[in-house]
């Protein structure tokens, strides 16, 4: 079986595959952690859905936040038992980067690519949810050509709450309406609908420039659900994107 680690600033999501299938999937805080400590986390992990270790014979790994990326290689190859492929320069993915410096591109977005061309087909729009709101547009021959950043929701709503001293946290949910009347589905309606705007947007500007203004939407990520409802341009929502991509990318990159 291969496991699939996905670092992300924010969360951590692991996801085991049988073949195709993705048999078992969690998701953990992102922390500074030696592999010792990786090393128990994962295996409990596994132990919780009474998956023994044994069976996990290869490893992919992507990740965003470089502190971690040592401590990760070791245990995975350590449960593995045998060198994890990790996605960055020299690994072959099957996508063609096309912007002006390939090196900056993460490779979680270049594993969406991988992947949304293999479930949606091409061109299309991945929308990822996390700390960052990542838009990656893929072409028709399945390159990443770029796109756009965003602030994540979660951030956003941390940087209002830590700058205004009246406004406290809430919890992110769609409120009934878009009309507030009190602070706490006031912040709901700028959080969940405002950013479902913003989503809206801003793929409607990337379609028109691809020159693709039907192409699939695809939404991914912690928080793809729940904004997703309320966007009319996401056509679909797939929450195992990334992993799906580090499969593939795992299997181009072992394929003789």
């Amino acid at each position: 079986m291969l496991l699939a680690v996905d670092v992300g600033n924010t969360s951590s999501v692991l996801g085991l595959f049988d073949g195709e299938s993705l048999v078992a999937e969690w998701r953990i805080a992102t922390r500074t952690r030696t592999a010792d400590e990786l090393d128990v986390t994962l295996r409990g992990l596994l132990s919780s859905r009474s998956i023994d270790e044994a069976v996990i014979d290869a490893a992919c790994l992507s990740t965003t936040v470089p502190p971690v990326q040592a401590a990760w290689e070791e245990v995975l190859e350590r449960v593995a038992g045998s060198v994890p492929v990790v996605v960055g320069p020299g690994i072959k993915t099957g996508v063609p980067i096309r912007v002006q410096n390939p090196r900056e591109v993460g490779p979680d977005r270049i594993a969406n690519a991988a992947a949304v061309a293999h479930v949606a087909g091409a061109p299309a729009i991945v929308v990822d949810f996390g700390t960052a709101t990542n838009f990656d547009v893929i072409a028709e021959d399945g390159a990443f050509i770029g796109g756009a950043i965003a602030p994540g929701m979660e951030v956003s709503m941390e940087a209002l709450f830590a700058r205004a001293a009246r406004l406290g946290k809430v919890e992110l949910i769609a409120p009934p309406n878009a009309i507030g009347t009190a602070t706490v589905d006031s912040l709901q309606s700028g959080a969940v609908y405002g950013f479902a705007g913003l989503v809206d947007g801003l793929v409607t500007r990337l379609r028109a420039e691809l020159g693709a203004p039907d192409c699939p939407v695809v939404a991914t990520g912690g928080l793809a659900v729940l904004v997703a409802s309320h966007c009319t341009t996401i056509t679909r929502v797939e929450p195992g994107l990334t992993l799906e991509g580090l499969r593939l990318i795992w299997q181009r990159a072992t394929a003789p």
